[in-house]
């Protein structure tokens, strides 16, 4: 996603990195086809010093990586469109033209990149639709100006949904569709994969806040969730009824029991993942908290796109 400089020759896989308030998450992969993808390296760095991303630039030599920045929730929007009937030279001319109005500042000041919906077989073509991803220009301005004073040199920006596809893409099989939920503190990210491709994206309203409390606000957030979670599968089975959702995937988090509510209450195949199942990790493997806390970071890595739109 949001990819606009020039490549260099460099050092296979990538190393994708965040930066909050106080410390800085990163994490380097190569995707291997046929093989486990290997995480080389990967951890967080507190911030206090000011010196968090230059010393981190000087472990990575620099520009010797591919480097990927991860965005956050509320840093971009993720909008999904209507597939526009032109060449594919206006394309995101004709997507900036359609999310004018579904942006919260002016298109002018947006910078837009496409994911497409291959409609899956049988399917009729006006189903085909795109994700539109946008952000504004000031908070990438920001984030590569970040990153330029600790000399680390950006290709791409990313995001939590692409990277969350990376993942689930490790664990498909057949010609089914596949779910896969990961909670952060405040909210879920719900996204259903098929062969490998991003179908549907939704933020669910219920986090790990709710999901840990020990009163009976867990059981009335497992509701909740349950109810969100089919209201989107309806609405992916109504636009895609040739390709059903036969599993549901939910990312490793200090949370337990999810998958077995899920399951119990939805009547779909529903299983907690352990990374270290597809992934091998160069040393000591991530244990679930370090798990949950890079999930998209260690999806980021996976990158491996063979065509841009």
């Amino acid at each position: 996603m949001l990819g606009w400089l020039a490549r260099e020759k460099k050092a296979p896989g990538w190393f994708a990195i965040s930066v909050g308030a106080d410390a800085m998450q990163f994490a380097h992969g190569r995707f291997q086809p046929g093989a486990k993808s290997l995480i080389s390296a990967y951890g967080a760095q507190a911030l206090a010093d000011a010196q968090g991303l230059p010393k981190l630039a000087h472990q990575m030599k620099r520009g010797r990586y591919e480097c990927a920045a991860l965005l956050r929730p509320g840093e971009y929007q993720l909008l999904l469109v209507d597939a526009p009937s032109v060449p594919r030279e206006e394309l995101k001319s004709a997507i900036r033209w359609k999310i004018k109005d579904m942006i919260d500042y002016h298109v002018d000041d947006a910078t837009v990149d496409v994911l497409d919906i291959p409609p899956p077989e049988g399917a009729a073509s006006r189903n085909h639709m795109m994700f539109a991803v946008s952000a504004n220009n000031e908070v990438l301005q920001e984030k590569i100006r970040q990153f330029e004073r600790a000399r680390i040199p950006l290709s791409v920006i990313d995001i939590p949904e692409t990277a969350q596809r990376n993942v689930a893409a490790l664990y498909e099989t057949g010609d089914r569709a596949l779910g896969l939920v990961h909670f952060g503190e405040e909210s879920g990210l719900l996204t259903i994969n098929f062969r490998a491709e991003l179908y549907l994206a939704r933020r669910l309203e219920v986090g790990l806040e709710q999901l840990t409390d020990e009163s009976a606000a867990r059981e009335s957030a497992l509701e909740r969730l349950a109810v969100e979670v089919q209201r989107t599968l309806d609405h992916f089975d109504r636009q895609f009824r040739s390709v059903p959702v036969t599993r549901l995937l939910v990312a490793p988090s200090r949370a337990s029991g999810i998958a077995e509510s899920l399951k119990a209450r939805l009547g779909i195949e529903a299983q907690d993942i352990d990374l270290c199942d597809v992934l091998a990790f160069m040393g000591e493997p991530p244990d679930k908290e370090t798990q949950w806390r890079l999930f998209h970071h260690f999806g980021a890595t996976l990158r491996h796109e063979t065509k841009v739109l």
